[in-house]
């Protein structure tokens, strides 16, 4: 199943029976809680996902967005109508930063009908579209969590792939090199690293470029089907994103779960800083 979904082809199945699920996952590293965002308007039928809550662990020494439990993530999926048979639409405000990191949770726990709403609310909203503030009655879904289904990495592993592979970092510039740090106690990346931020996944319009222009940027980063590739960010999140990107372009890739917020609780992890 191809991982995008526009919006008039959304729109065409929201008016099948039953329509797909839809799940809205807006979430802001910082300003408001996406849920206010939710209440304000979203897509008609769509149920309110909280990422801090459900999409990611309580934060400790897996880093801030650690996997969560099994039998949480089951619960919290169930609470908002997921079942196994049943397609499932996933967007957030435009960039699908927050929308990639459910949709890859989903599948990773075994859900593979899950497609991310490309250019998210902004899209769907600036196409005219009905918005509303009311909430769904959800009945609730019979989805199973069955862990492992994508290939994830620990500390050791995404270090053994920065020698051997092509490691991806997606976060911003200045905080692959060390200059800034606004989340995280420590400032770096994993040596060995190539930094390729998220932002350059996509258009001004949130959307995700065409596959080939995708792959000629990872090609350039190293990235390609014929190596082996992982991703990470701070916490998990938008590197997430950065697996879409990748999956679009056809490279298959790891996820670092813990990410940079992880590798620096074990004070024996080396840090790089600058552009190597």
């Amino acid at each position: 199943m191809h991982p995008l979904i526009d919006v008039p082809a959304l729109a065409r199945l929201l008016r099948h029976d039953p329509p797909p699920v839809l799940l809205d996952v807006r979430w802001h590293l910082a300003g408001p809680p996406g849920i206010d965002s939710y209440r304000q308007g979203h897509l008609p039928g769509a149920v309110f996902v909280d990422l801090d809550r459900d999409v990611a662990g309580p934060p400790g020494d897996g880093g801030r967005h650690p996997l969560p439990a099994p039998a949480d993530f089951e619960a919290a999926m169930r609470r908002a109508g997921v079942s196994g048979d049943r397609l499932v639409v996933v967007y957030d405000d435009a960039d699908s930063t927050a929308a990639a990191r459910l949709w890859w949770t989903l599948r990773y726990f075994g859900h593979d009908r899950v497609r991310v709403l490309d250019g998210g609310f902004r899209a769907w909203n600036e196409a005219g579209r009905p918005v509303t503030d009311e909430e769904p009655a959800v009945k609730p879904g019979d989805f199973i969590a069955r862990p492992a289904r994508l290939p994830v990495l620990d500390a050791e592993g995404a270090a053994s792939l920065a020698k051997a592979g092509t490691l991806l970092d997606a976060r911003a510039a200045e905080r692959f090199r060390g200059e800034t740090e606004p989340v995280d106690p420590v400032a770096g990346h994993i040596p060995g690293a190539r930094n390729a931020p998220t932002v350059g996944n996509v258009g001004v319009d949130g959307r995700f470029l065409p596959p080939a222009l995708l792959r000629e940027r990872f090609a350039e980063l190293g990235a390609t089907d014929a190596v082996d590739v992982g991703a990470y960010c701070g916490s998990g999140v938008t590197a997430a994103h950065e697996i879409l990107a990748l999956t679009l372009a056809g490279i298959p890739a790891a996820l670092y779960v813990g990410s940079w917020s992880d590798w620096i609780t074990d004070p024996a992890n080396p840090v790089a800083t600058g552009n190597t």
